[in-house]
């Protein structure tokens, strides 16, 4: 277990209620398709178990995660909604995820094989969810070979084939060829479906979309969305709020703020490099703001390299040199800063806003990224 920093000033601060509204904006625009909030990875770094919570007050009727041990440790937090565990477990884990209640999925015929045996050996009725490959080519049973772990999964006693479901590889694009390719899925999906039905293999629950597969493809909601990257307030393409104005809502809203207070001061000469490498000569004599967090803190090491800068004061202001692994030094210019000023790299101070987008658009990555690498050695605190 990785062990957070509880004494040191730093904190990520969850906007639990905007997690709320998020998920009420996503489940009026997709009704009467239910919610299902993902919190894999620590819920996006905003802490699984405040995420999980705050999604299921605001009516997400479910959760989904990427591992058992996320599953269980929503389990041991005391939580009973229905999570679903988004890739097929190794067979070892099987047995696990029915002991507490995680509806696995399955995607091959060595998974089916394996949930059958620990369904056996549980009794009752253990539900399960089919993955189809429509091409995303990562996890999933192949269509053609879909109808058949399916009508196997229908015919055991023990098993039942709660949900069938697919993922989109390009439902956030925007260009004519990722729409095609998103409506190509979806099509496979449905002749899988189609097919399955036949048979009199007819899952509860469909499910296709993703955050933007949910906002942007009205046919792909079925009965249930799985949505992400929304619940936590970044739109996963550059048209969703236009998309959800026209239906009358408000724009996402970030729930997540990363914190900390200034731990040390200096007052350097024109000329000095601080920091590792000595990067970077000081322009000019500068206050400069020693804050506690690093590289093993989740603030990668570019973060100098390309210029990005944190709030002091409500002004944003760039590094003095380079991150180093538990902290960064800060140009604070002639301004006056002083230890316990409260700094910060993600969130609002005063009327300057810095976002995990201004930090993905200049690293030249998503901010899924950007979130998910906080480290968990940074307490969560819910507000």
């Amino acid at each position: 277990m990785v062990a957070e920093g509880t004494w040191r000033p730093a904190r990520v601060l969850v906007d639990t209620a905007a997690i709320g509204r998020n998920v009420a904006k996503l489940r009026a625009l997709c009704a009467p398709a239910a919610i299902c909030a993902v919190v894999k990875a620590n819920g996006y770094s905003h802490g699984a178990v405040f995420a999980a919570e705050a999604a299921l007050a605001a009516g997400a009727a479910g959760l989904a995660v990427a591992l058992v041990d996320e599953g269980v440790e929503l389990r041991d937090a005391g939580i009973t909604a229905p999570i679903l565990i988004l890739a097929e477990p190794h067979p070892s884990a099987m047995e696990a995820c029915f002991h507490h209640h995680l509806t696995p999925t399955v995607a091959s015929a060595a998974g089916v094989d394996a949930a059958i045996a620990a369904a056996s050996a549980r009794g009752g009725k253990n539900p399960v969810h089919l993955k189809i490959d429509t091409g995303m080519h990562r996890v999933g049973a192949a269509p053609e070979e879909a109808v058949g772990l399916a009508a196997r999964v229908h015919a055991c006693p023990t098993l039942t084939l709660e949900g069938c479901y697919t993922h989109f590889a390009v439902a956030d694009g925007v260009d004519d060829a990722a729409t095609a390719f998103t409506e190509h899925q979806l099509a496979t999906f449905d002749a899988v479906l189609f097919e399955m039905e036949g048979l009199g293999v007819v899952p509860t629950l469909r499910h296709a979309a993703n955050t933007a597969g949910a906002i942007r493809f009205p046919a792909s909601r079925y009965d249930m969305v799985r949505c992400g990257i929304g619940i936590y307030g970044y739109a996963p393409a550059p048209d969703v709020d236009a998309t959800l104005a026209a239906a009358g809502l408000s724009p996402l809203e970030p729930a997540l703020s990363l914190t900390a207070t200034v731990s040390a001061v200096h007052h350097l000469p024109a000329g000095a490099r601080p920091s590792y490498g000595r990067r970077r000569a000081l322009p000019q004599p500068a206050t400069v703001a020693t804050v506690p967090l690093g590289y093993a803190d989740g603030v990668p090491r570019s973060f100098f390299d390309h210029d990005l800068h944190v709030l002091i004061g409500g002004v944003r202001r760039p590094l003095a040199g380079a991150v180093t692994m538990d902290q960064i030094v800060v140009d604070c210019g002639a301004d006056p800063v002083a230890v316990g000023d409260d700094v910060v790299l993600i969130g609002r101070q005063g009327d300057a806003v810095i976002t995990a987008n201004d930090w993905a658009e200049r690293l030249s990555t998503i901010h899924y990224e950007v979130l998910c690498r906080l480290s968990a050695r940074v307490p969560r605190e819910a507000q």
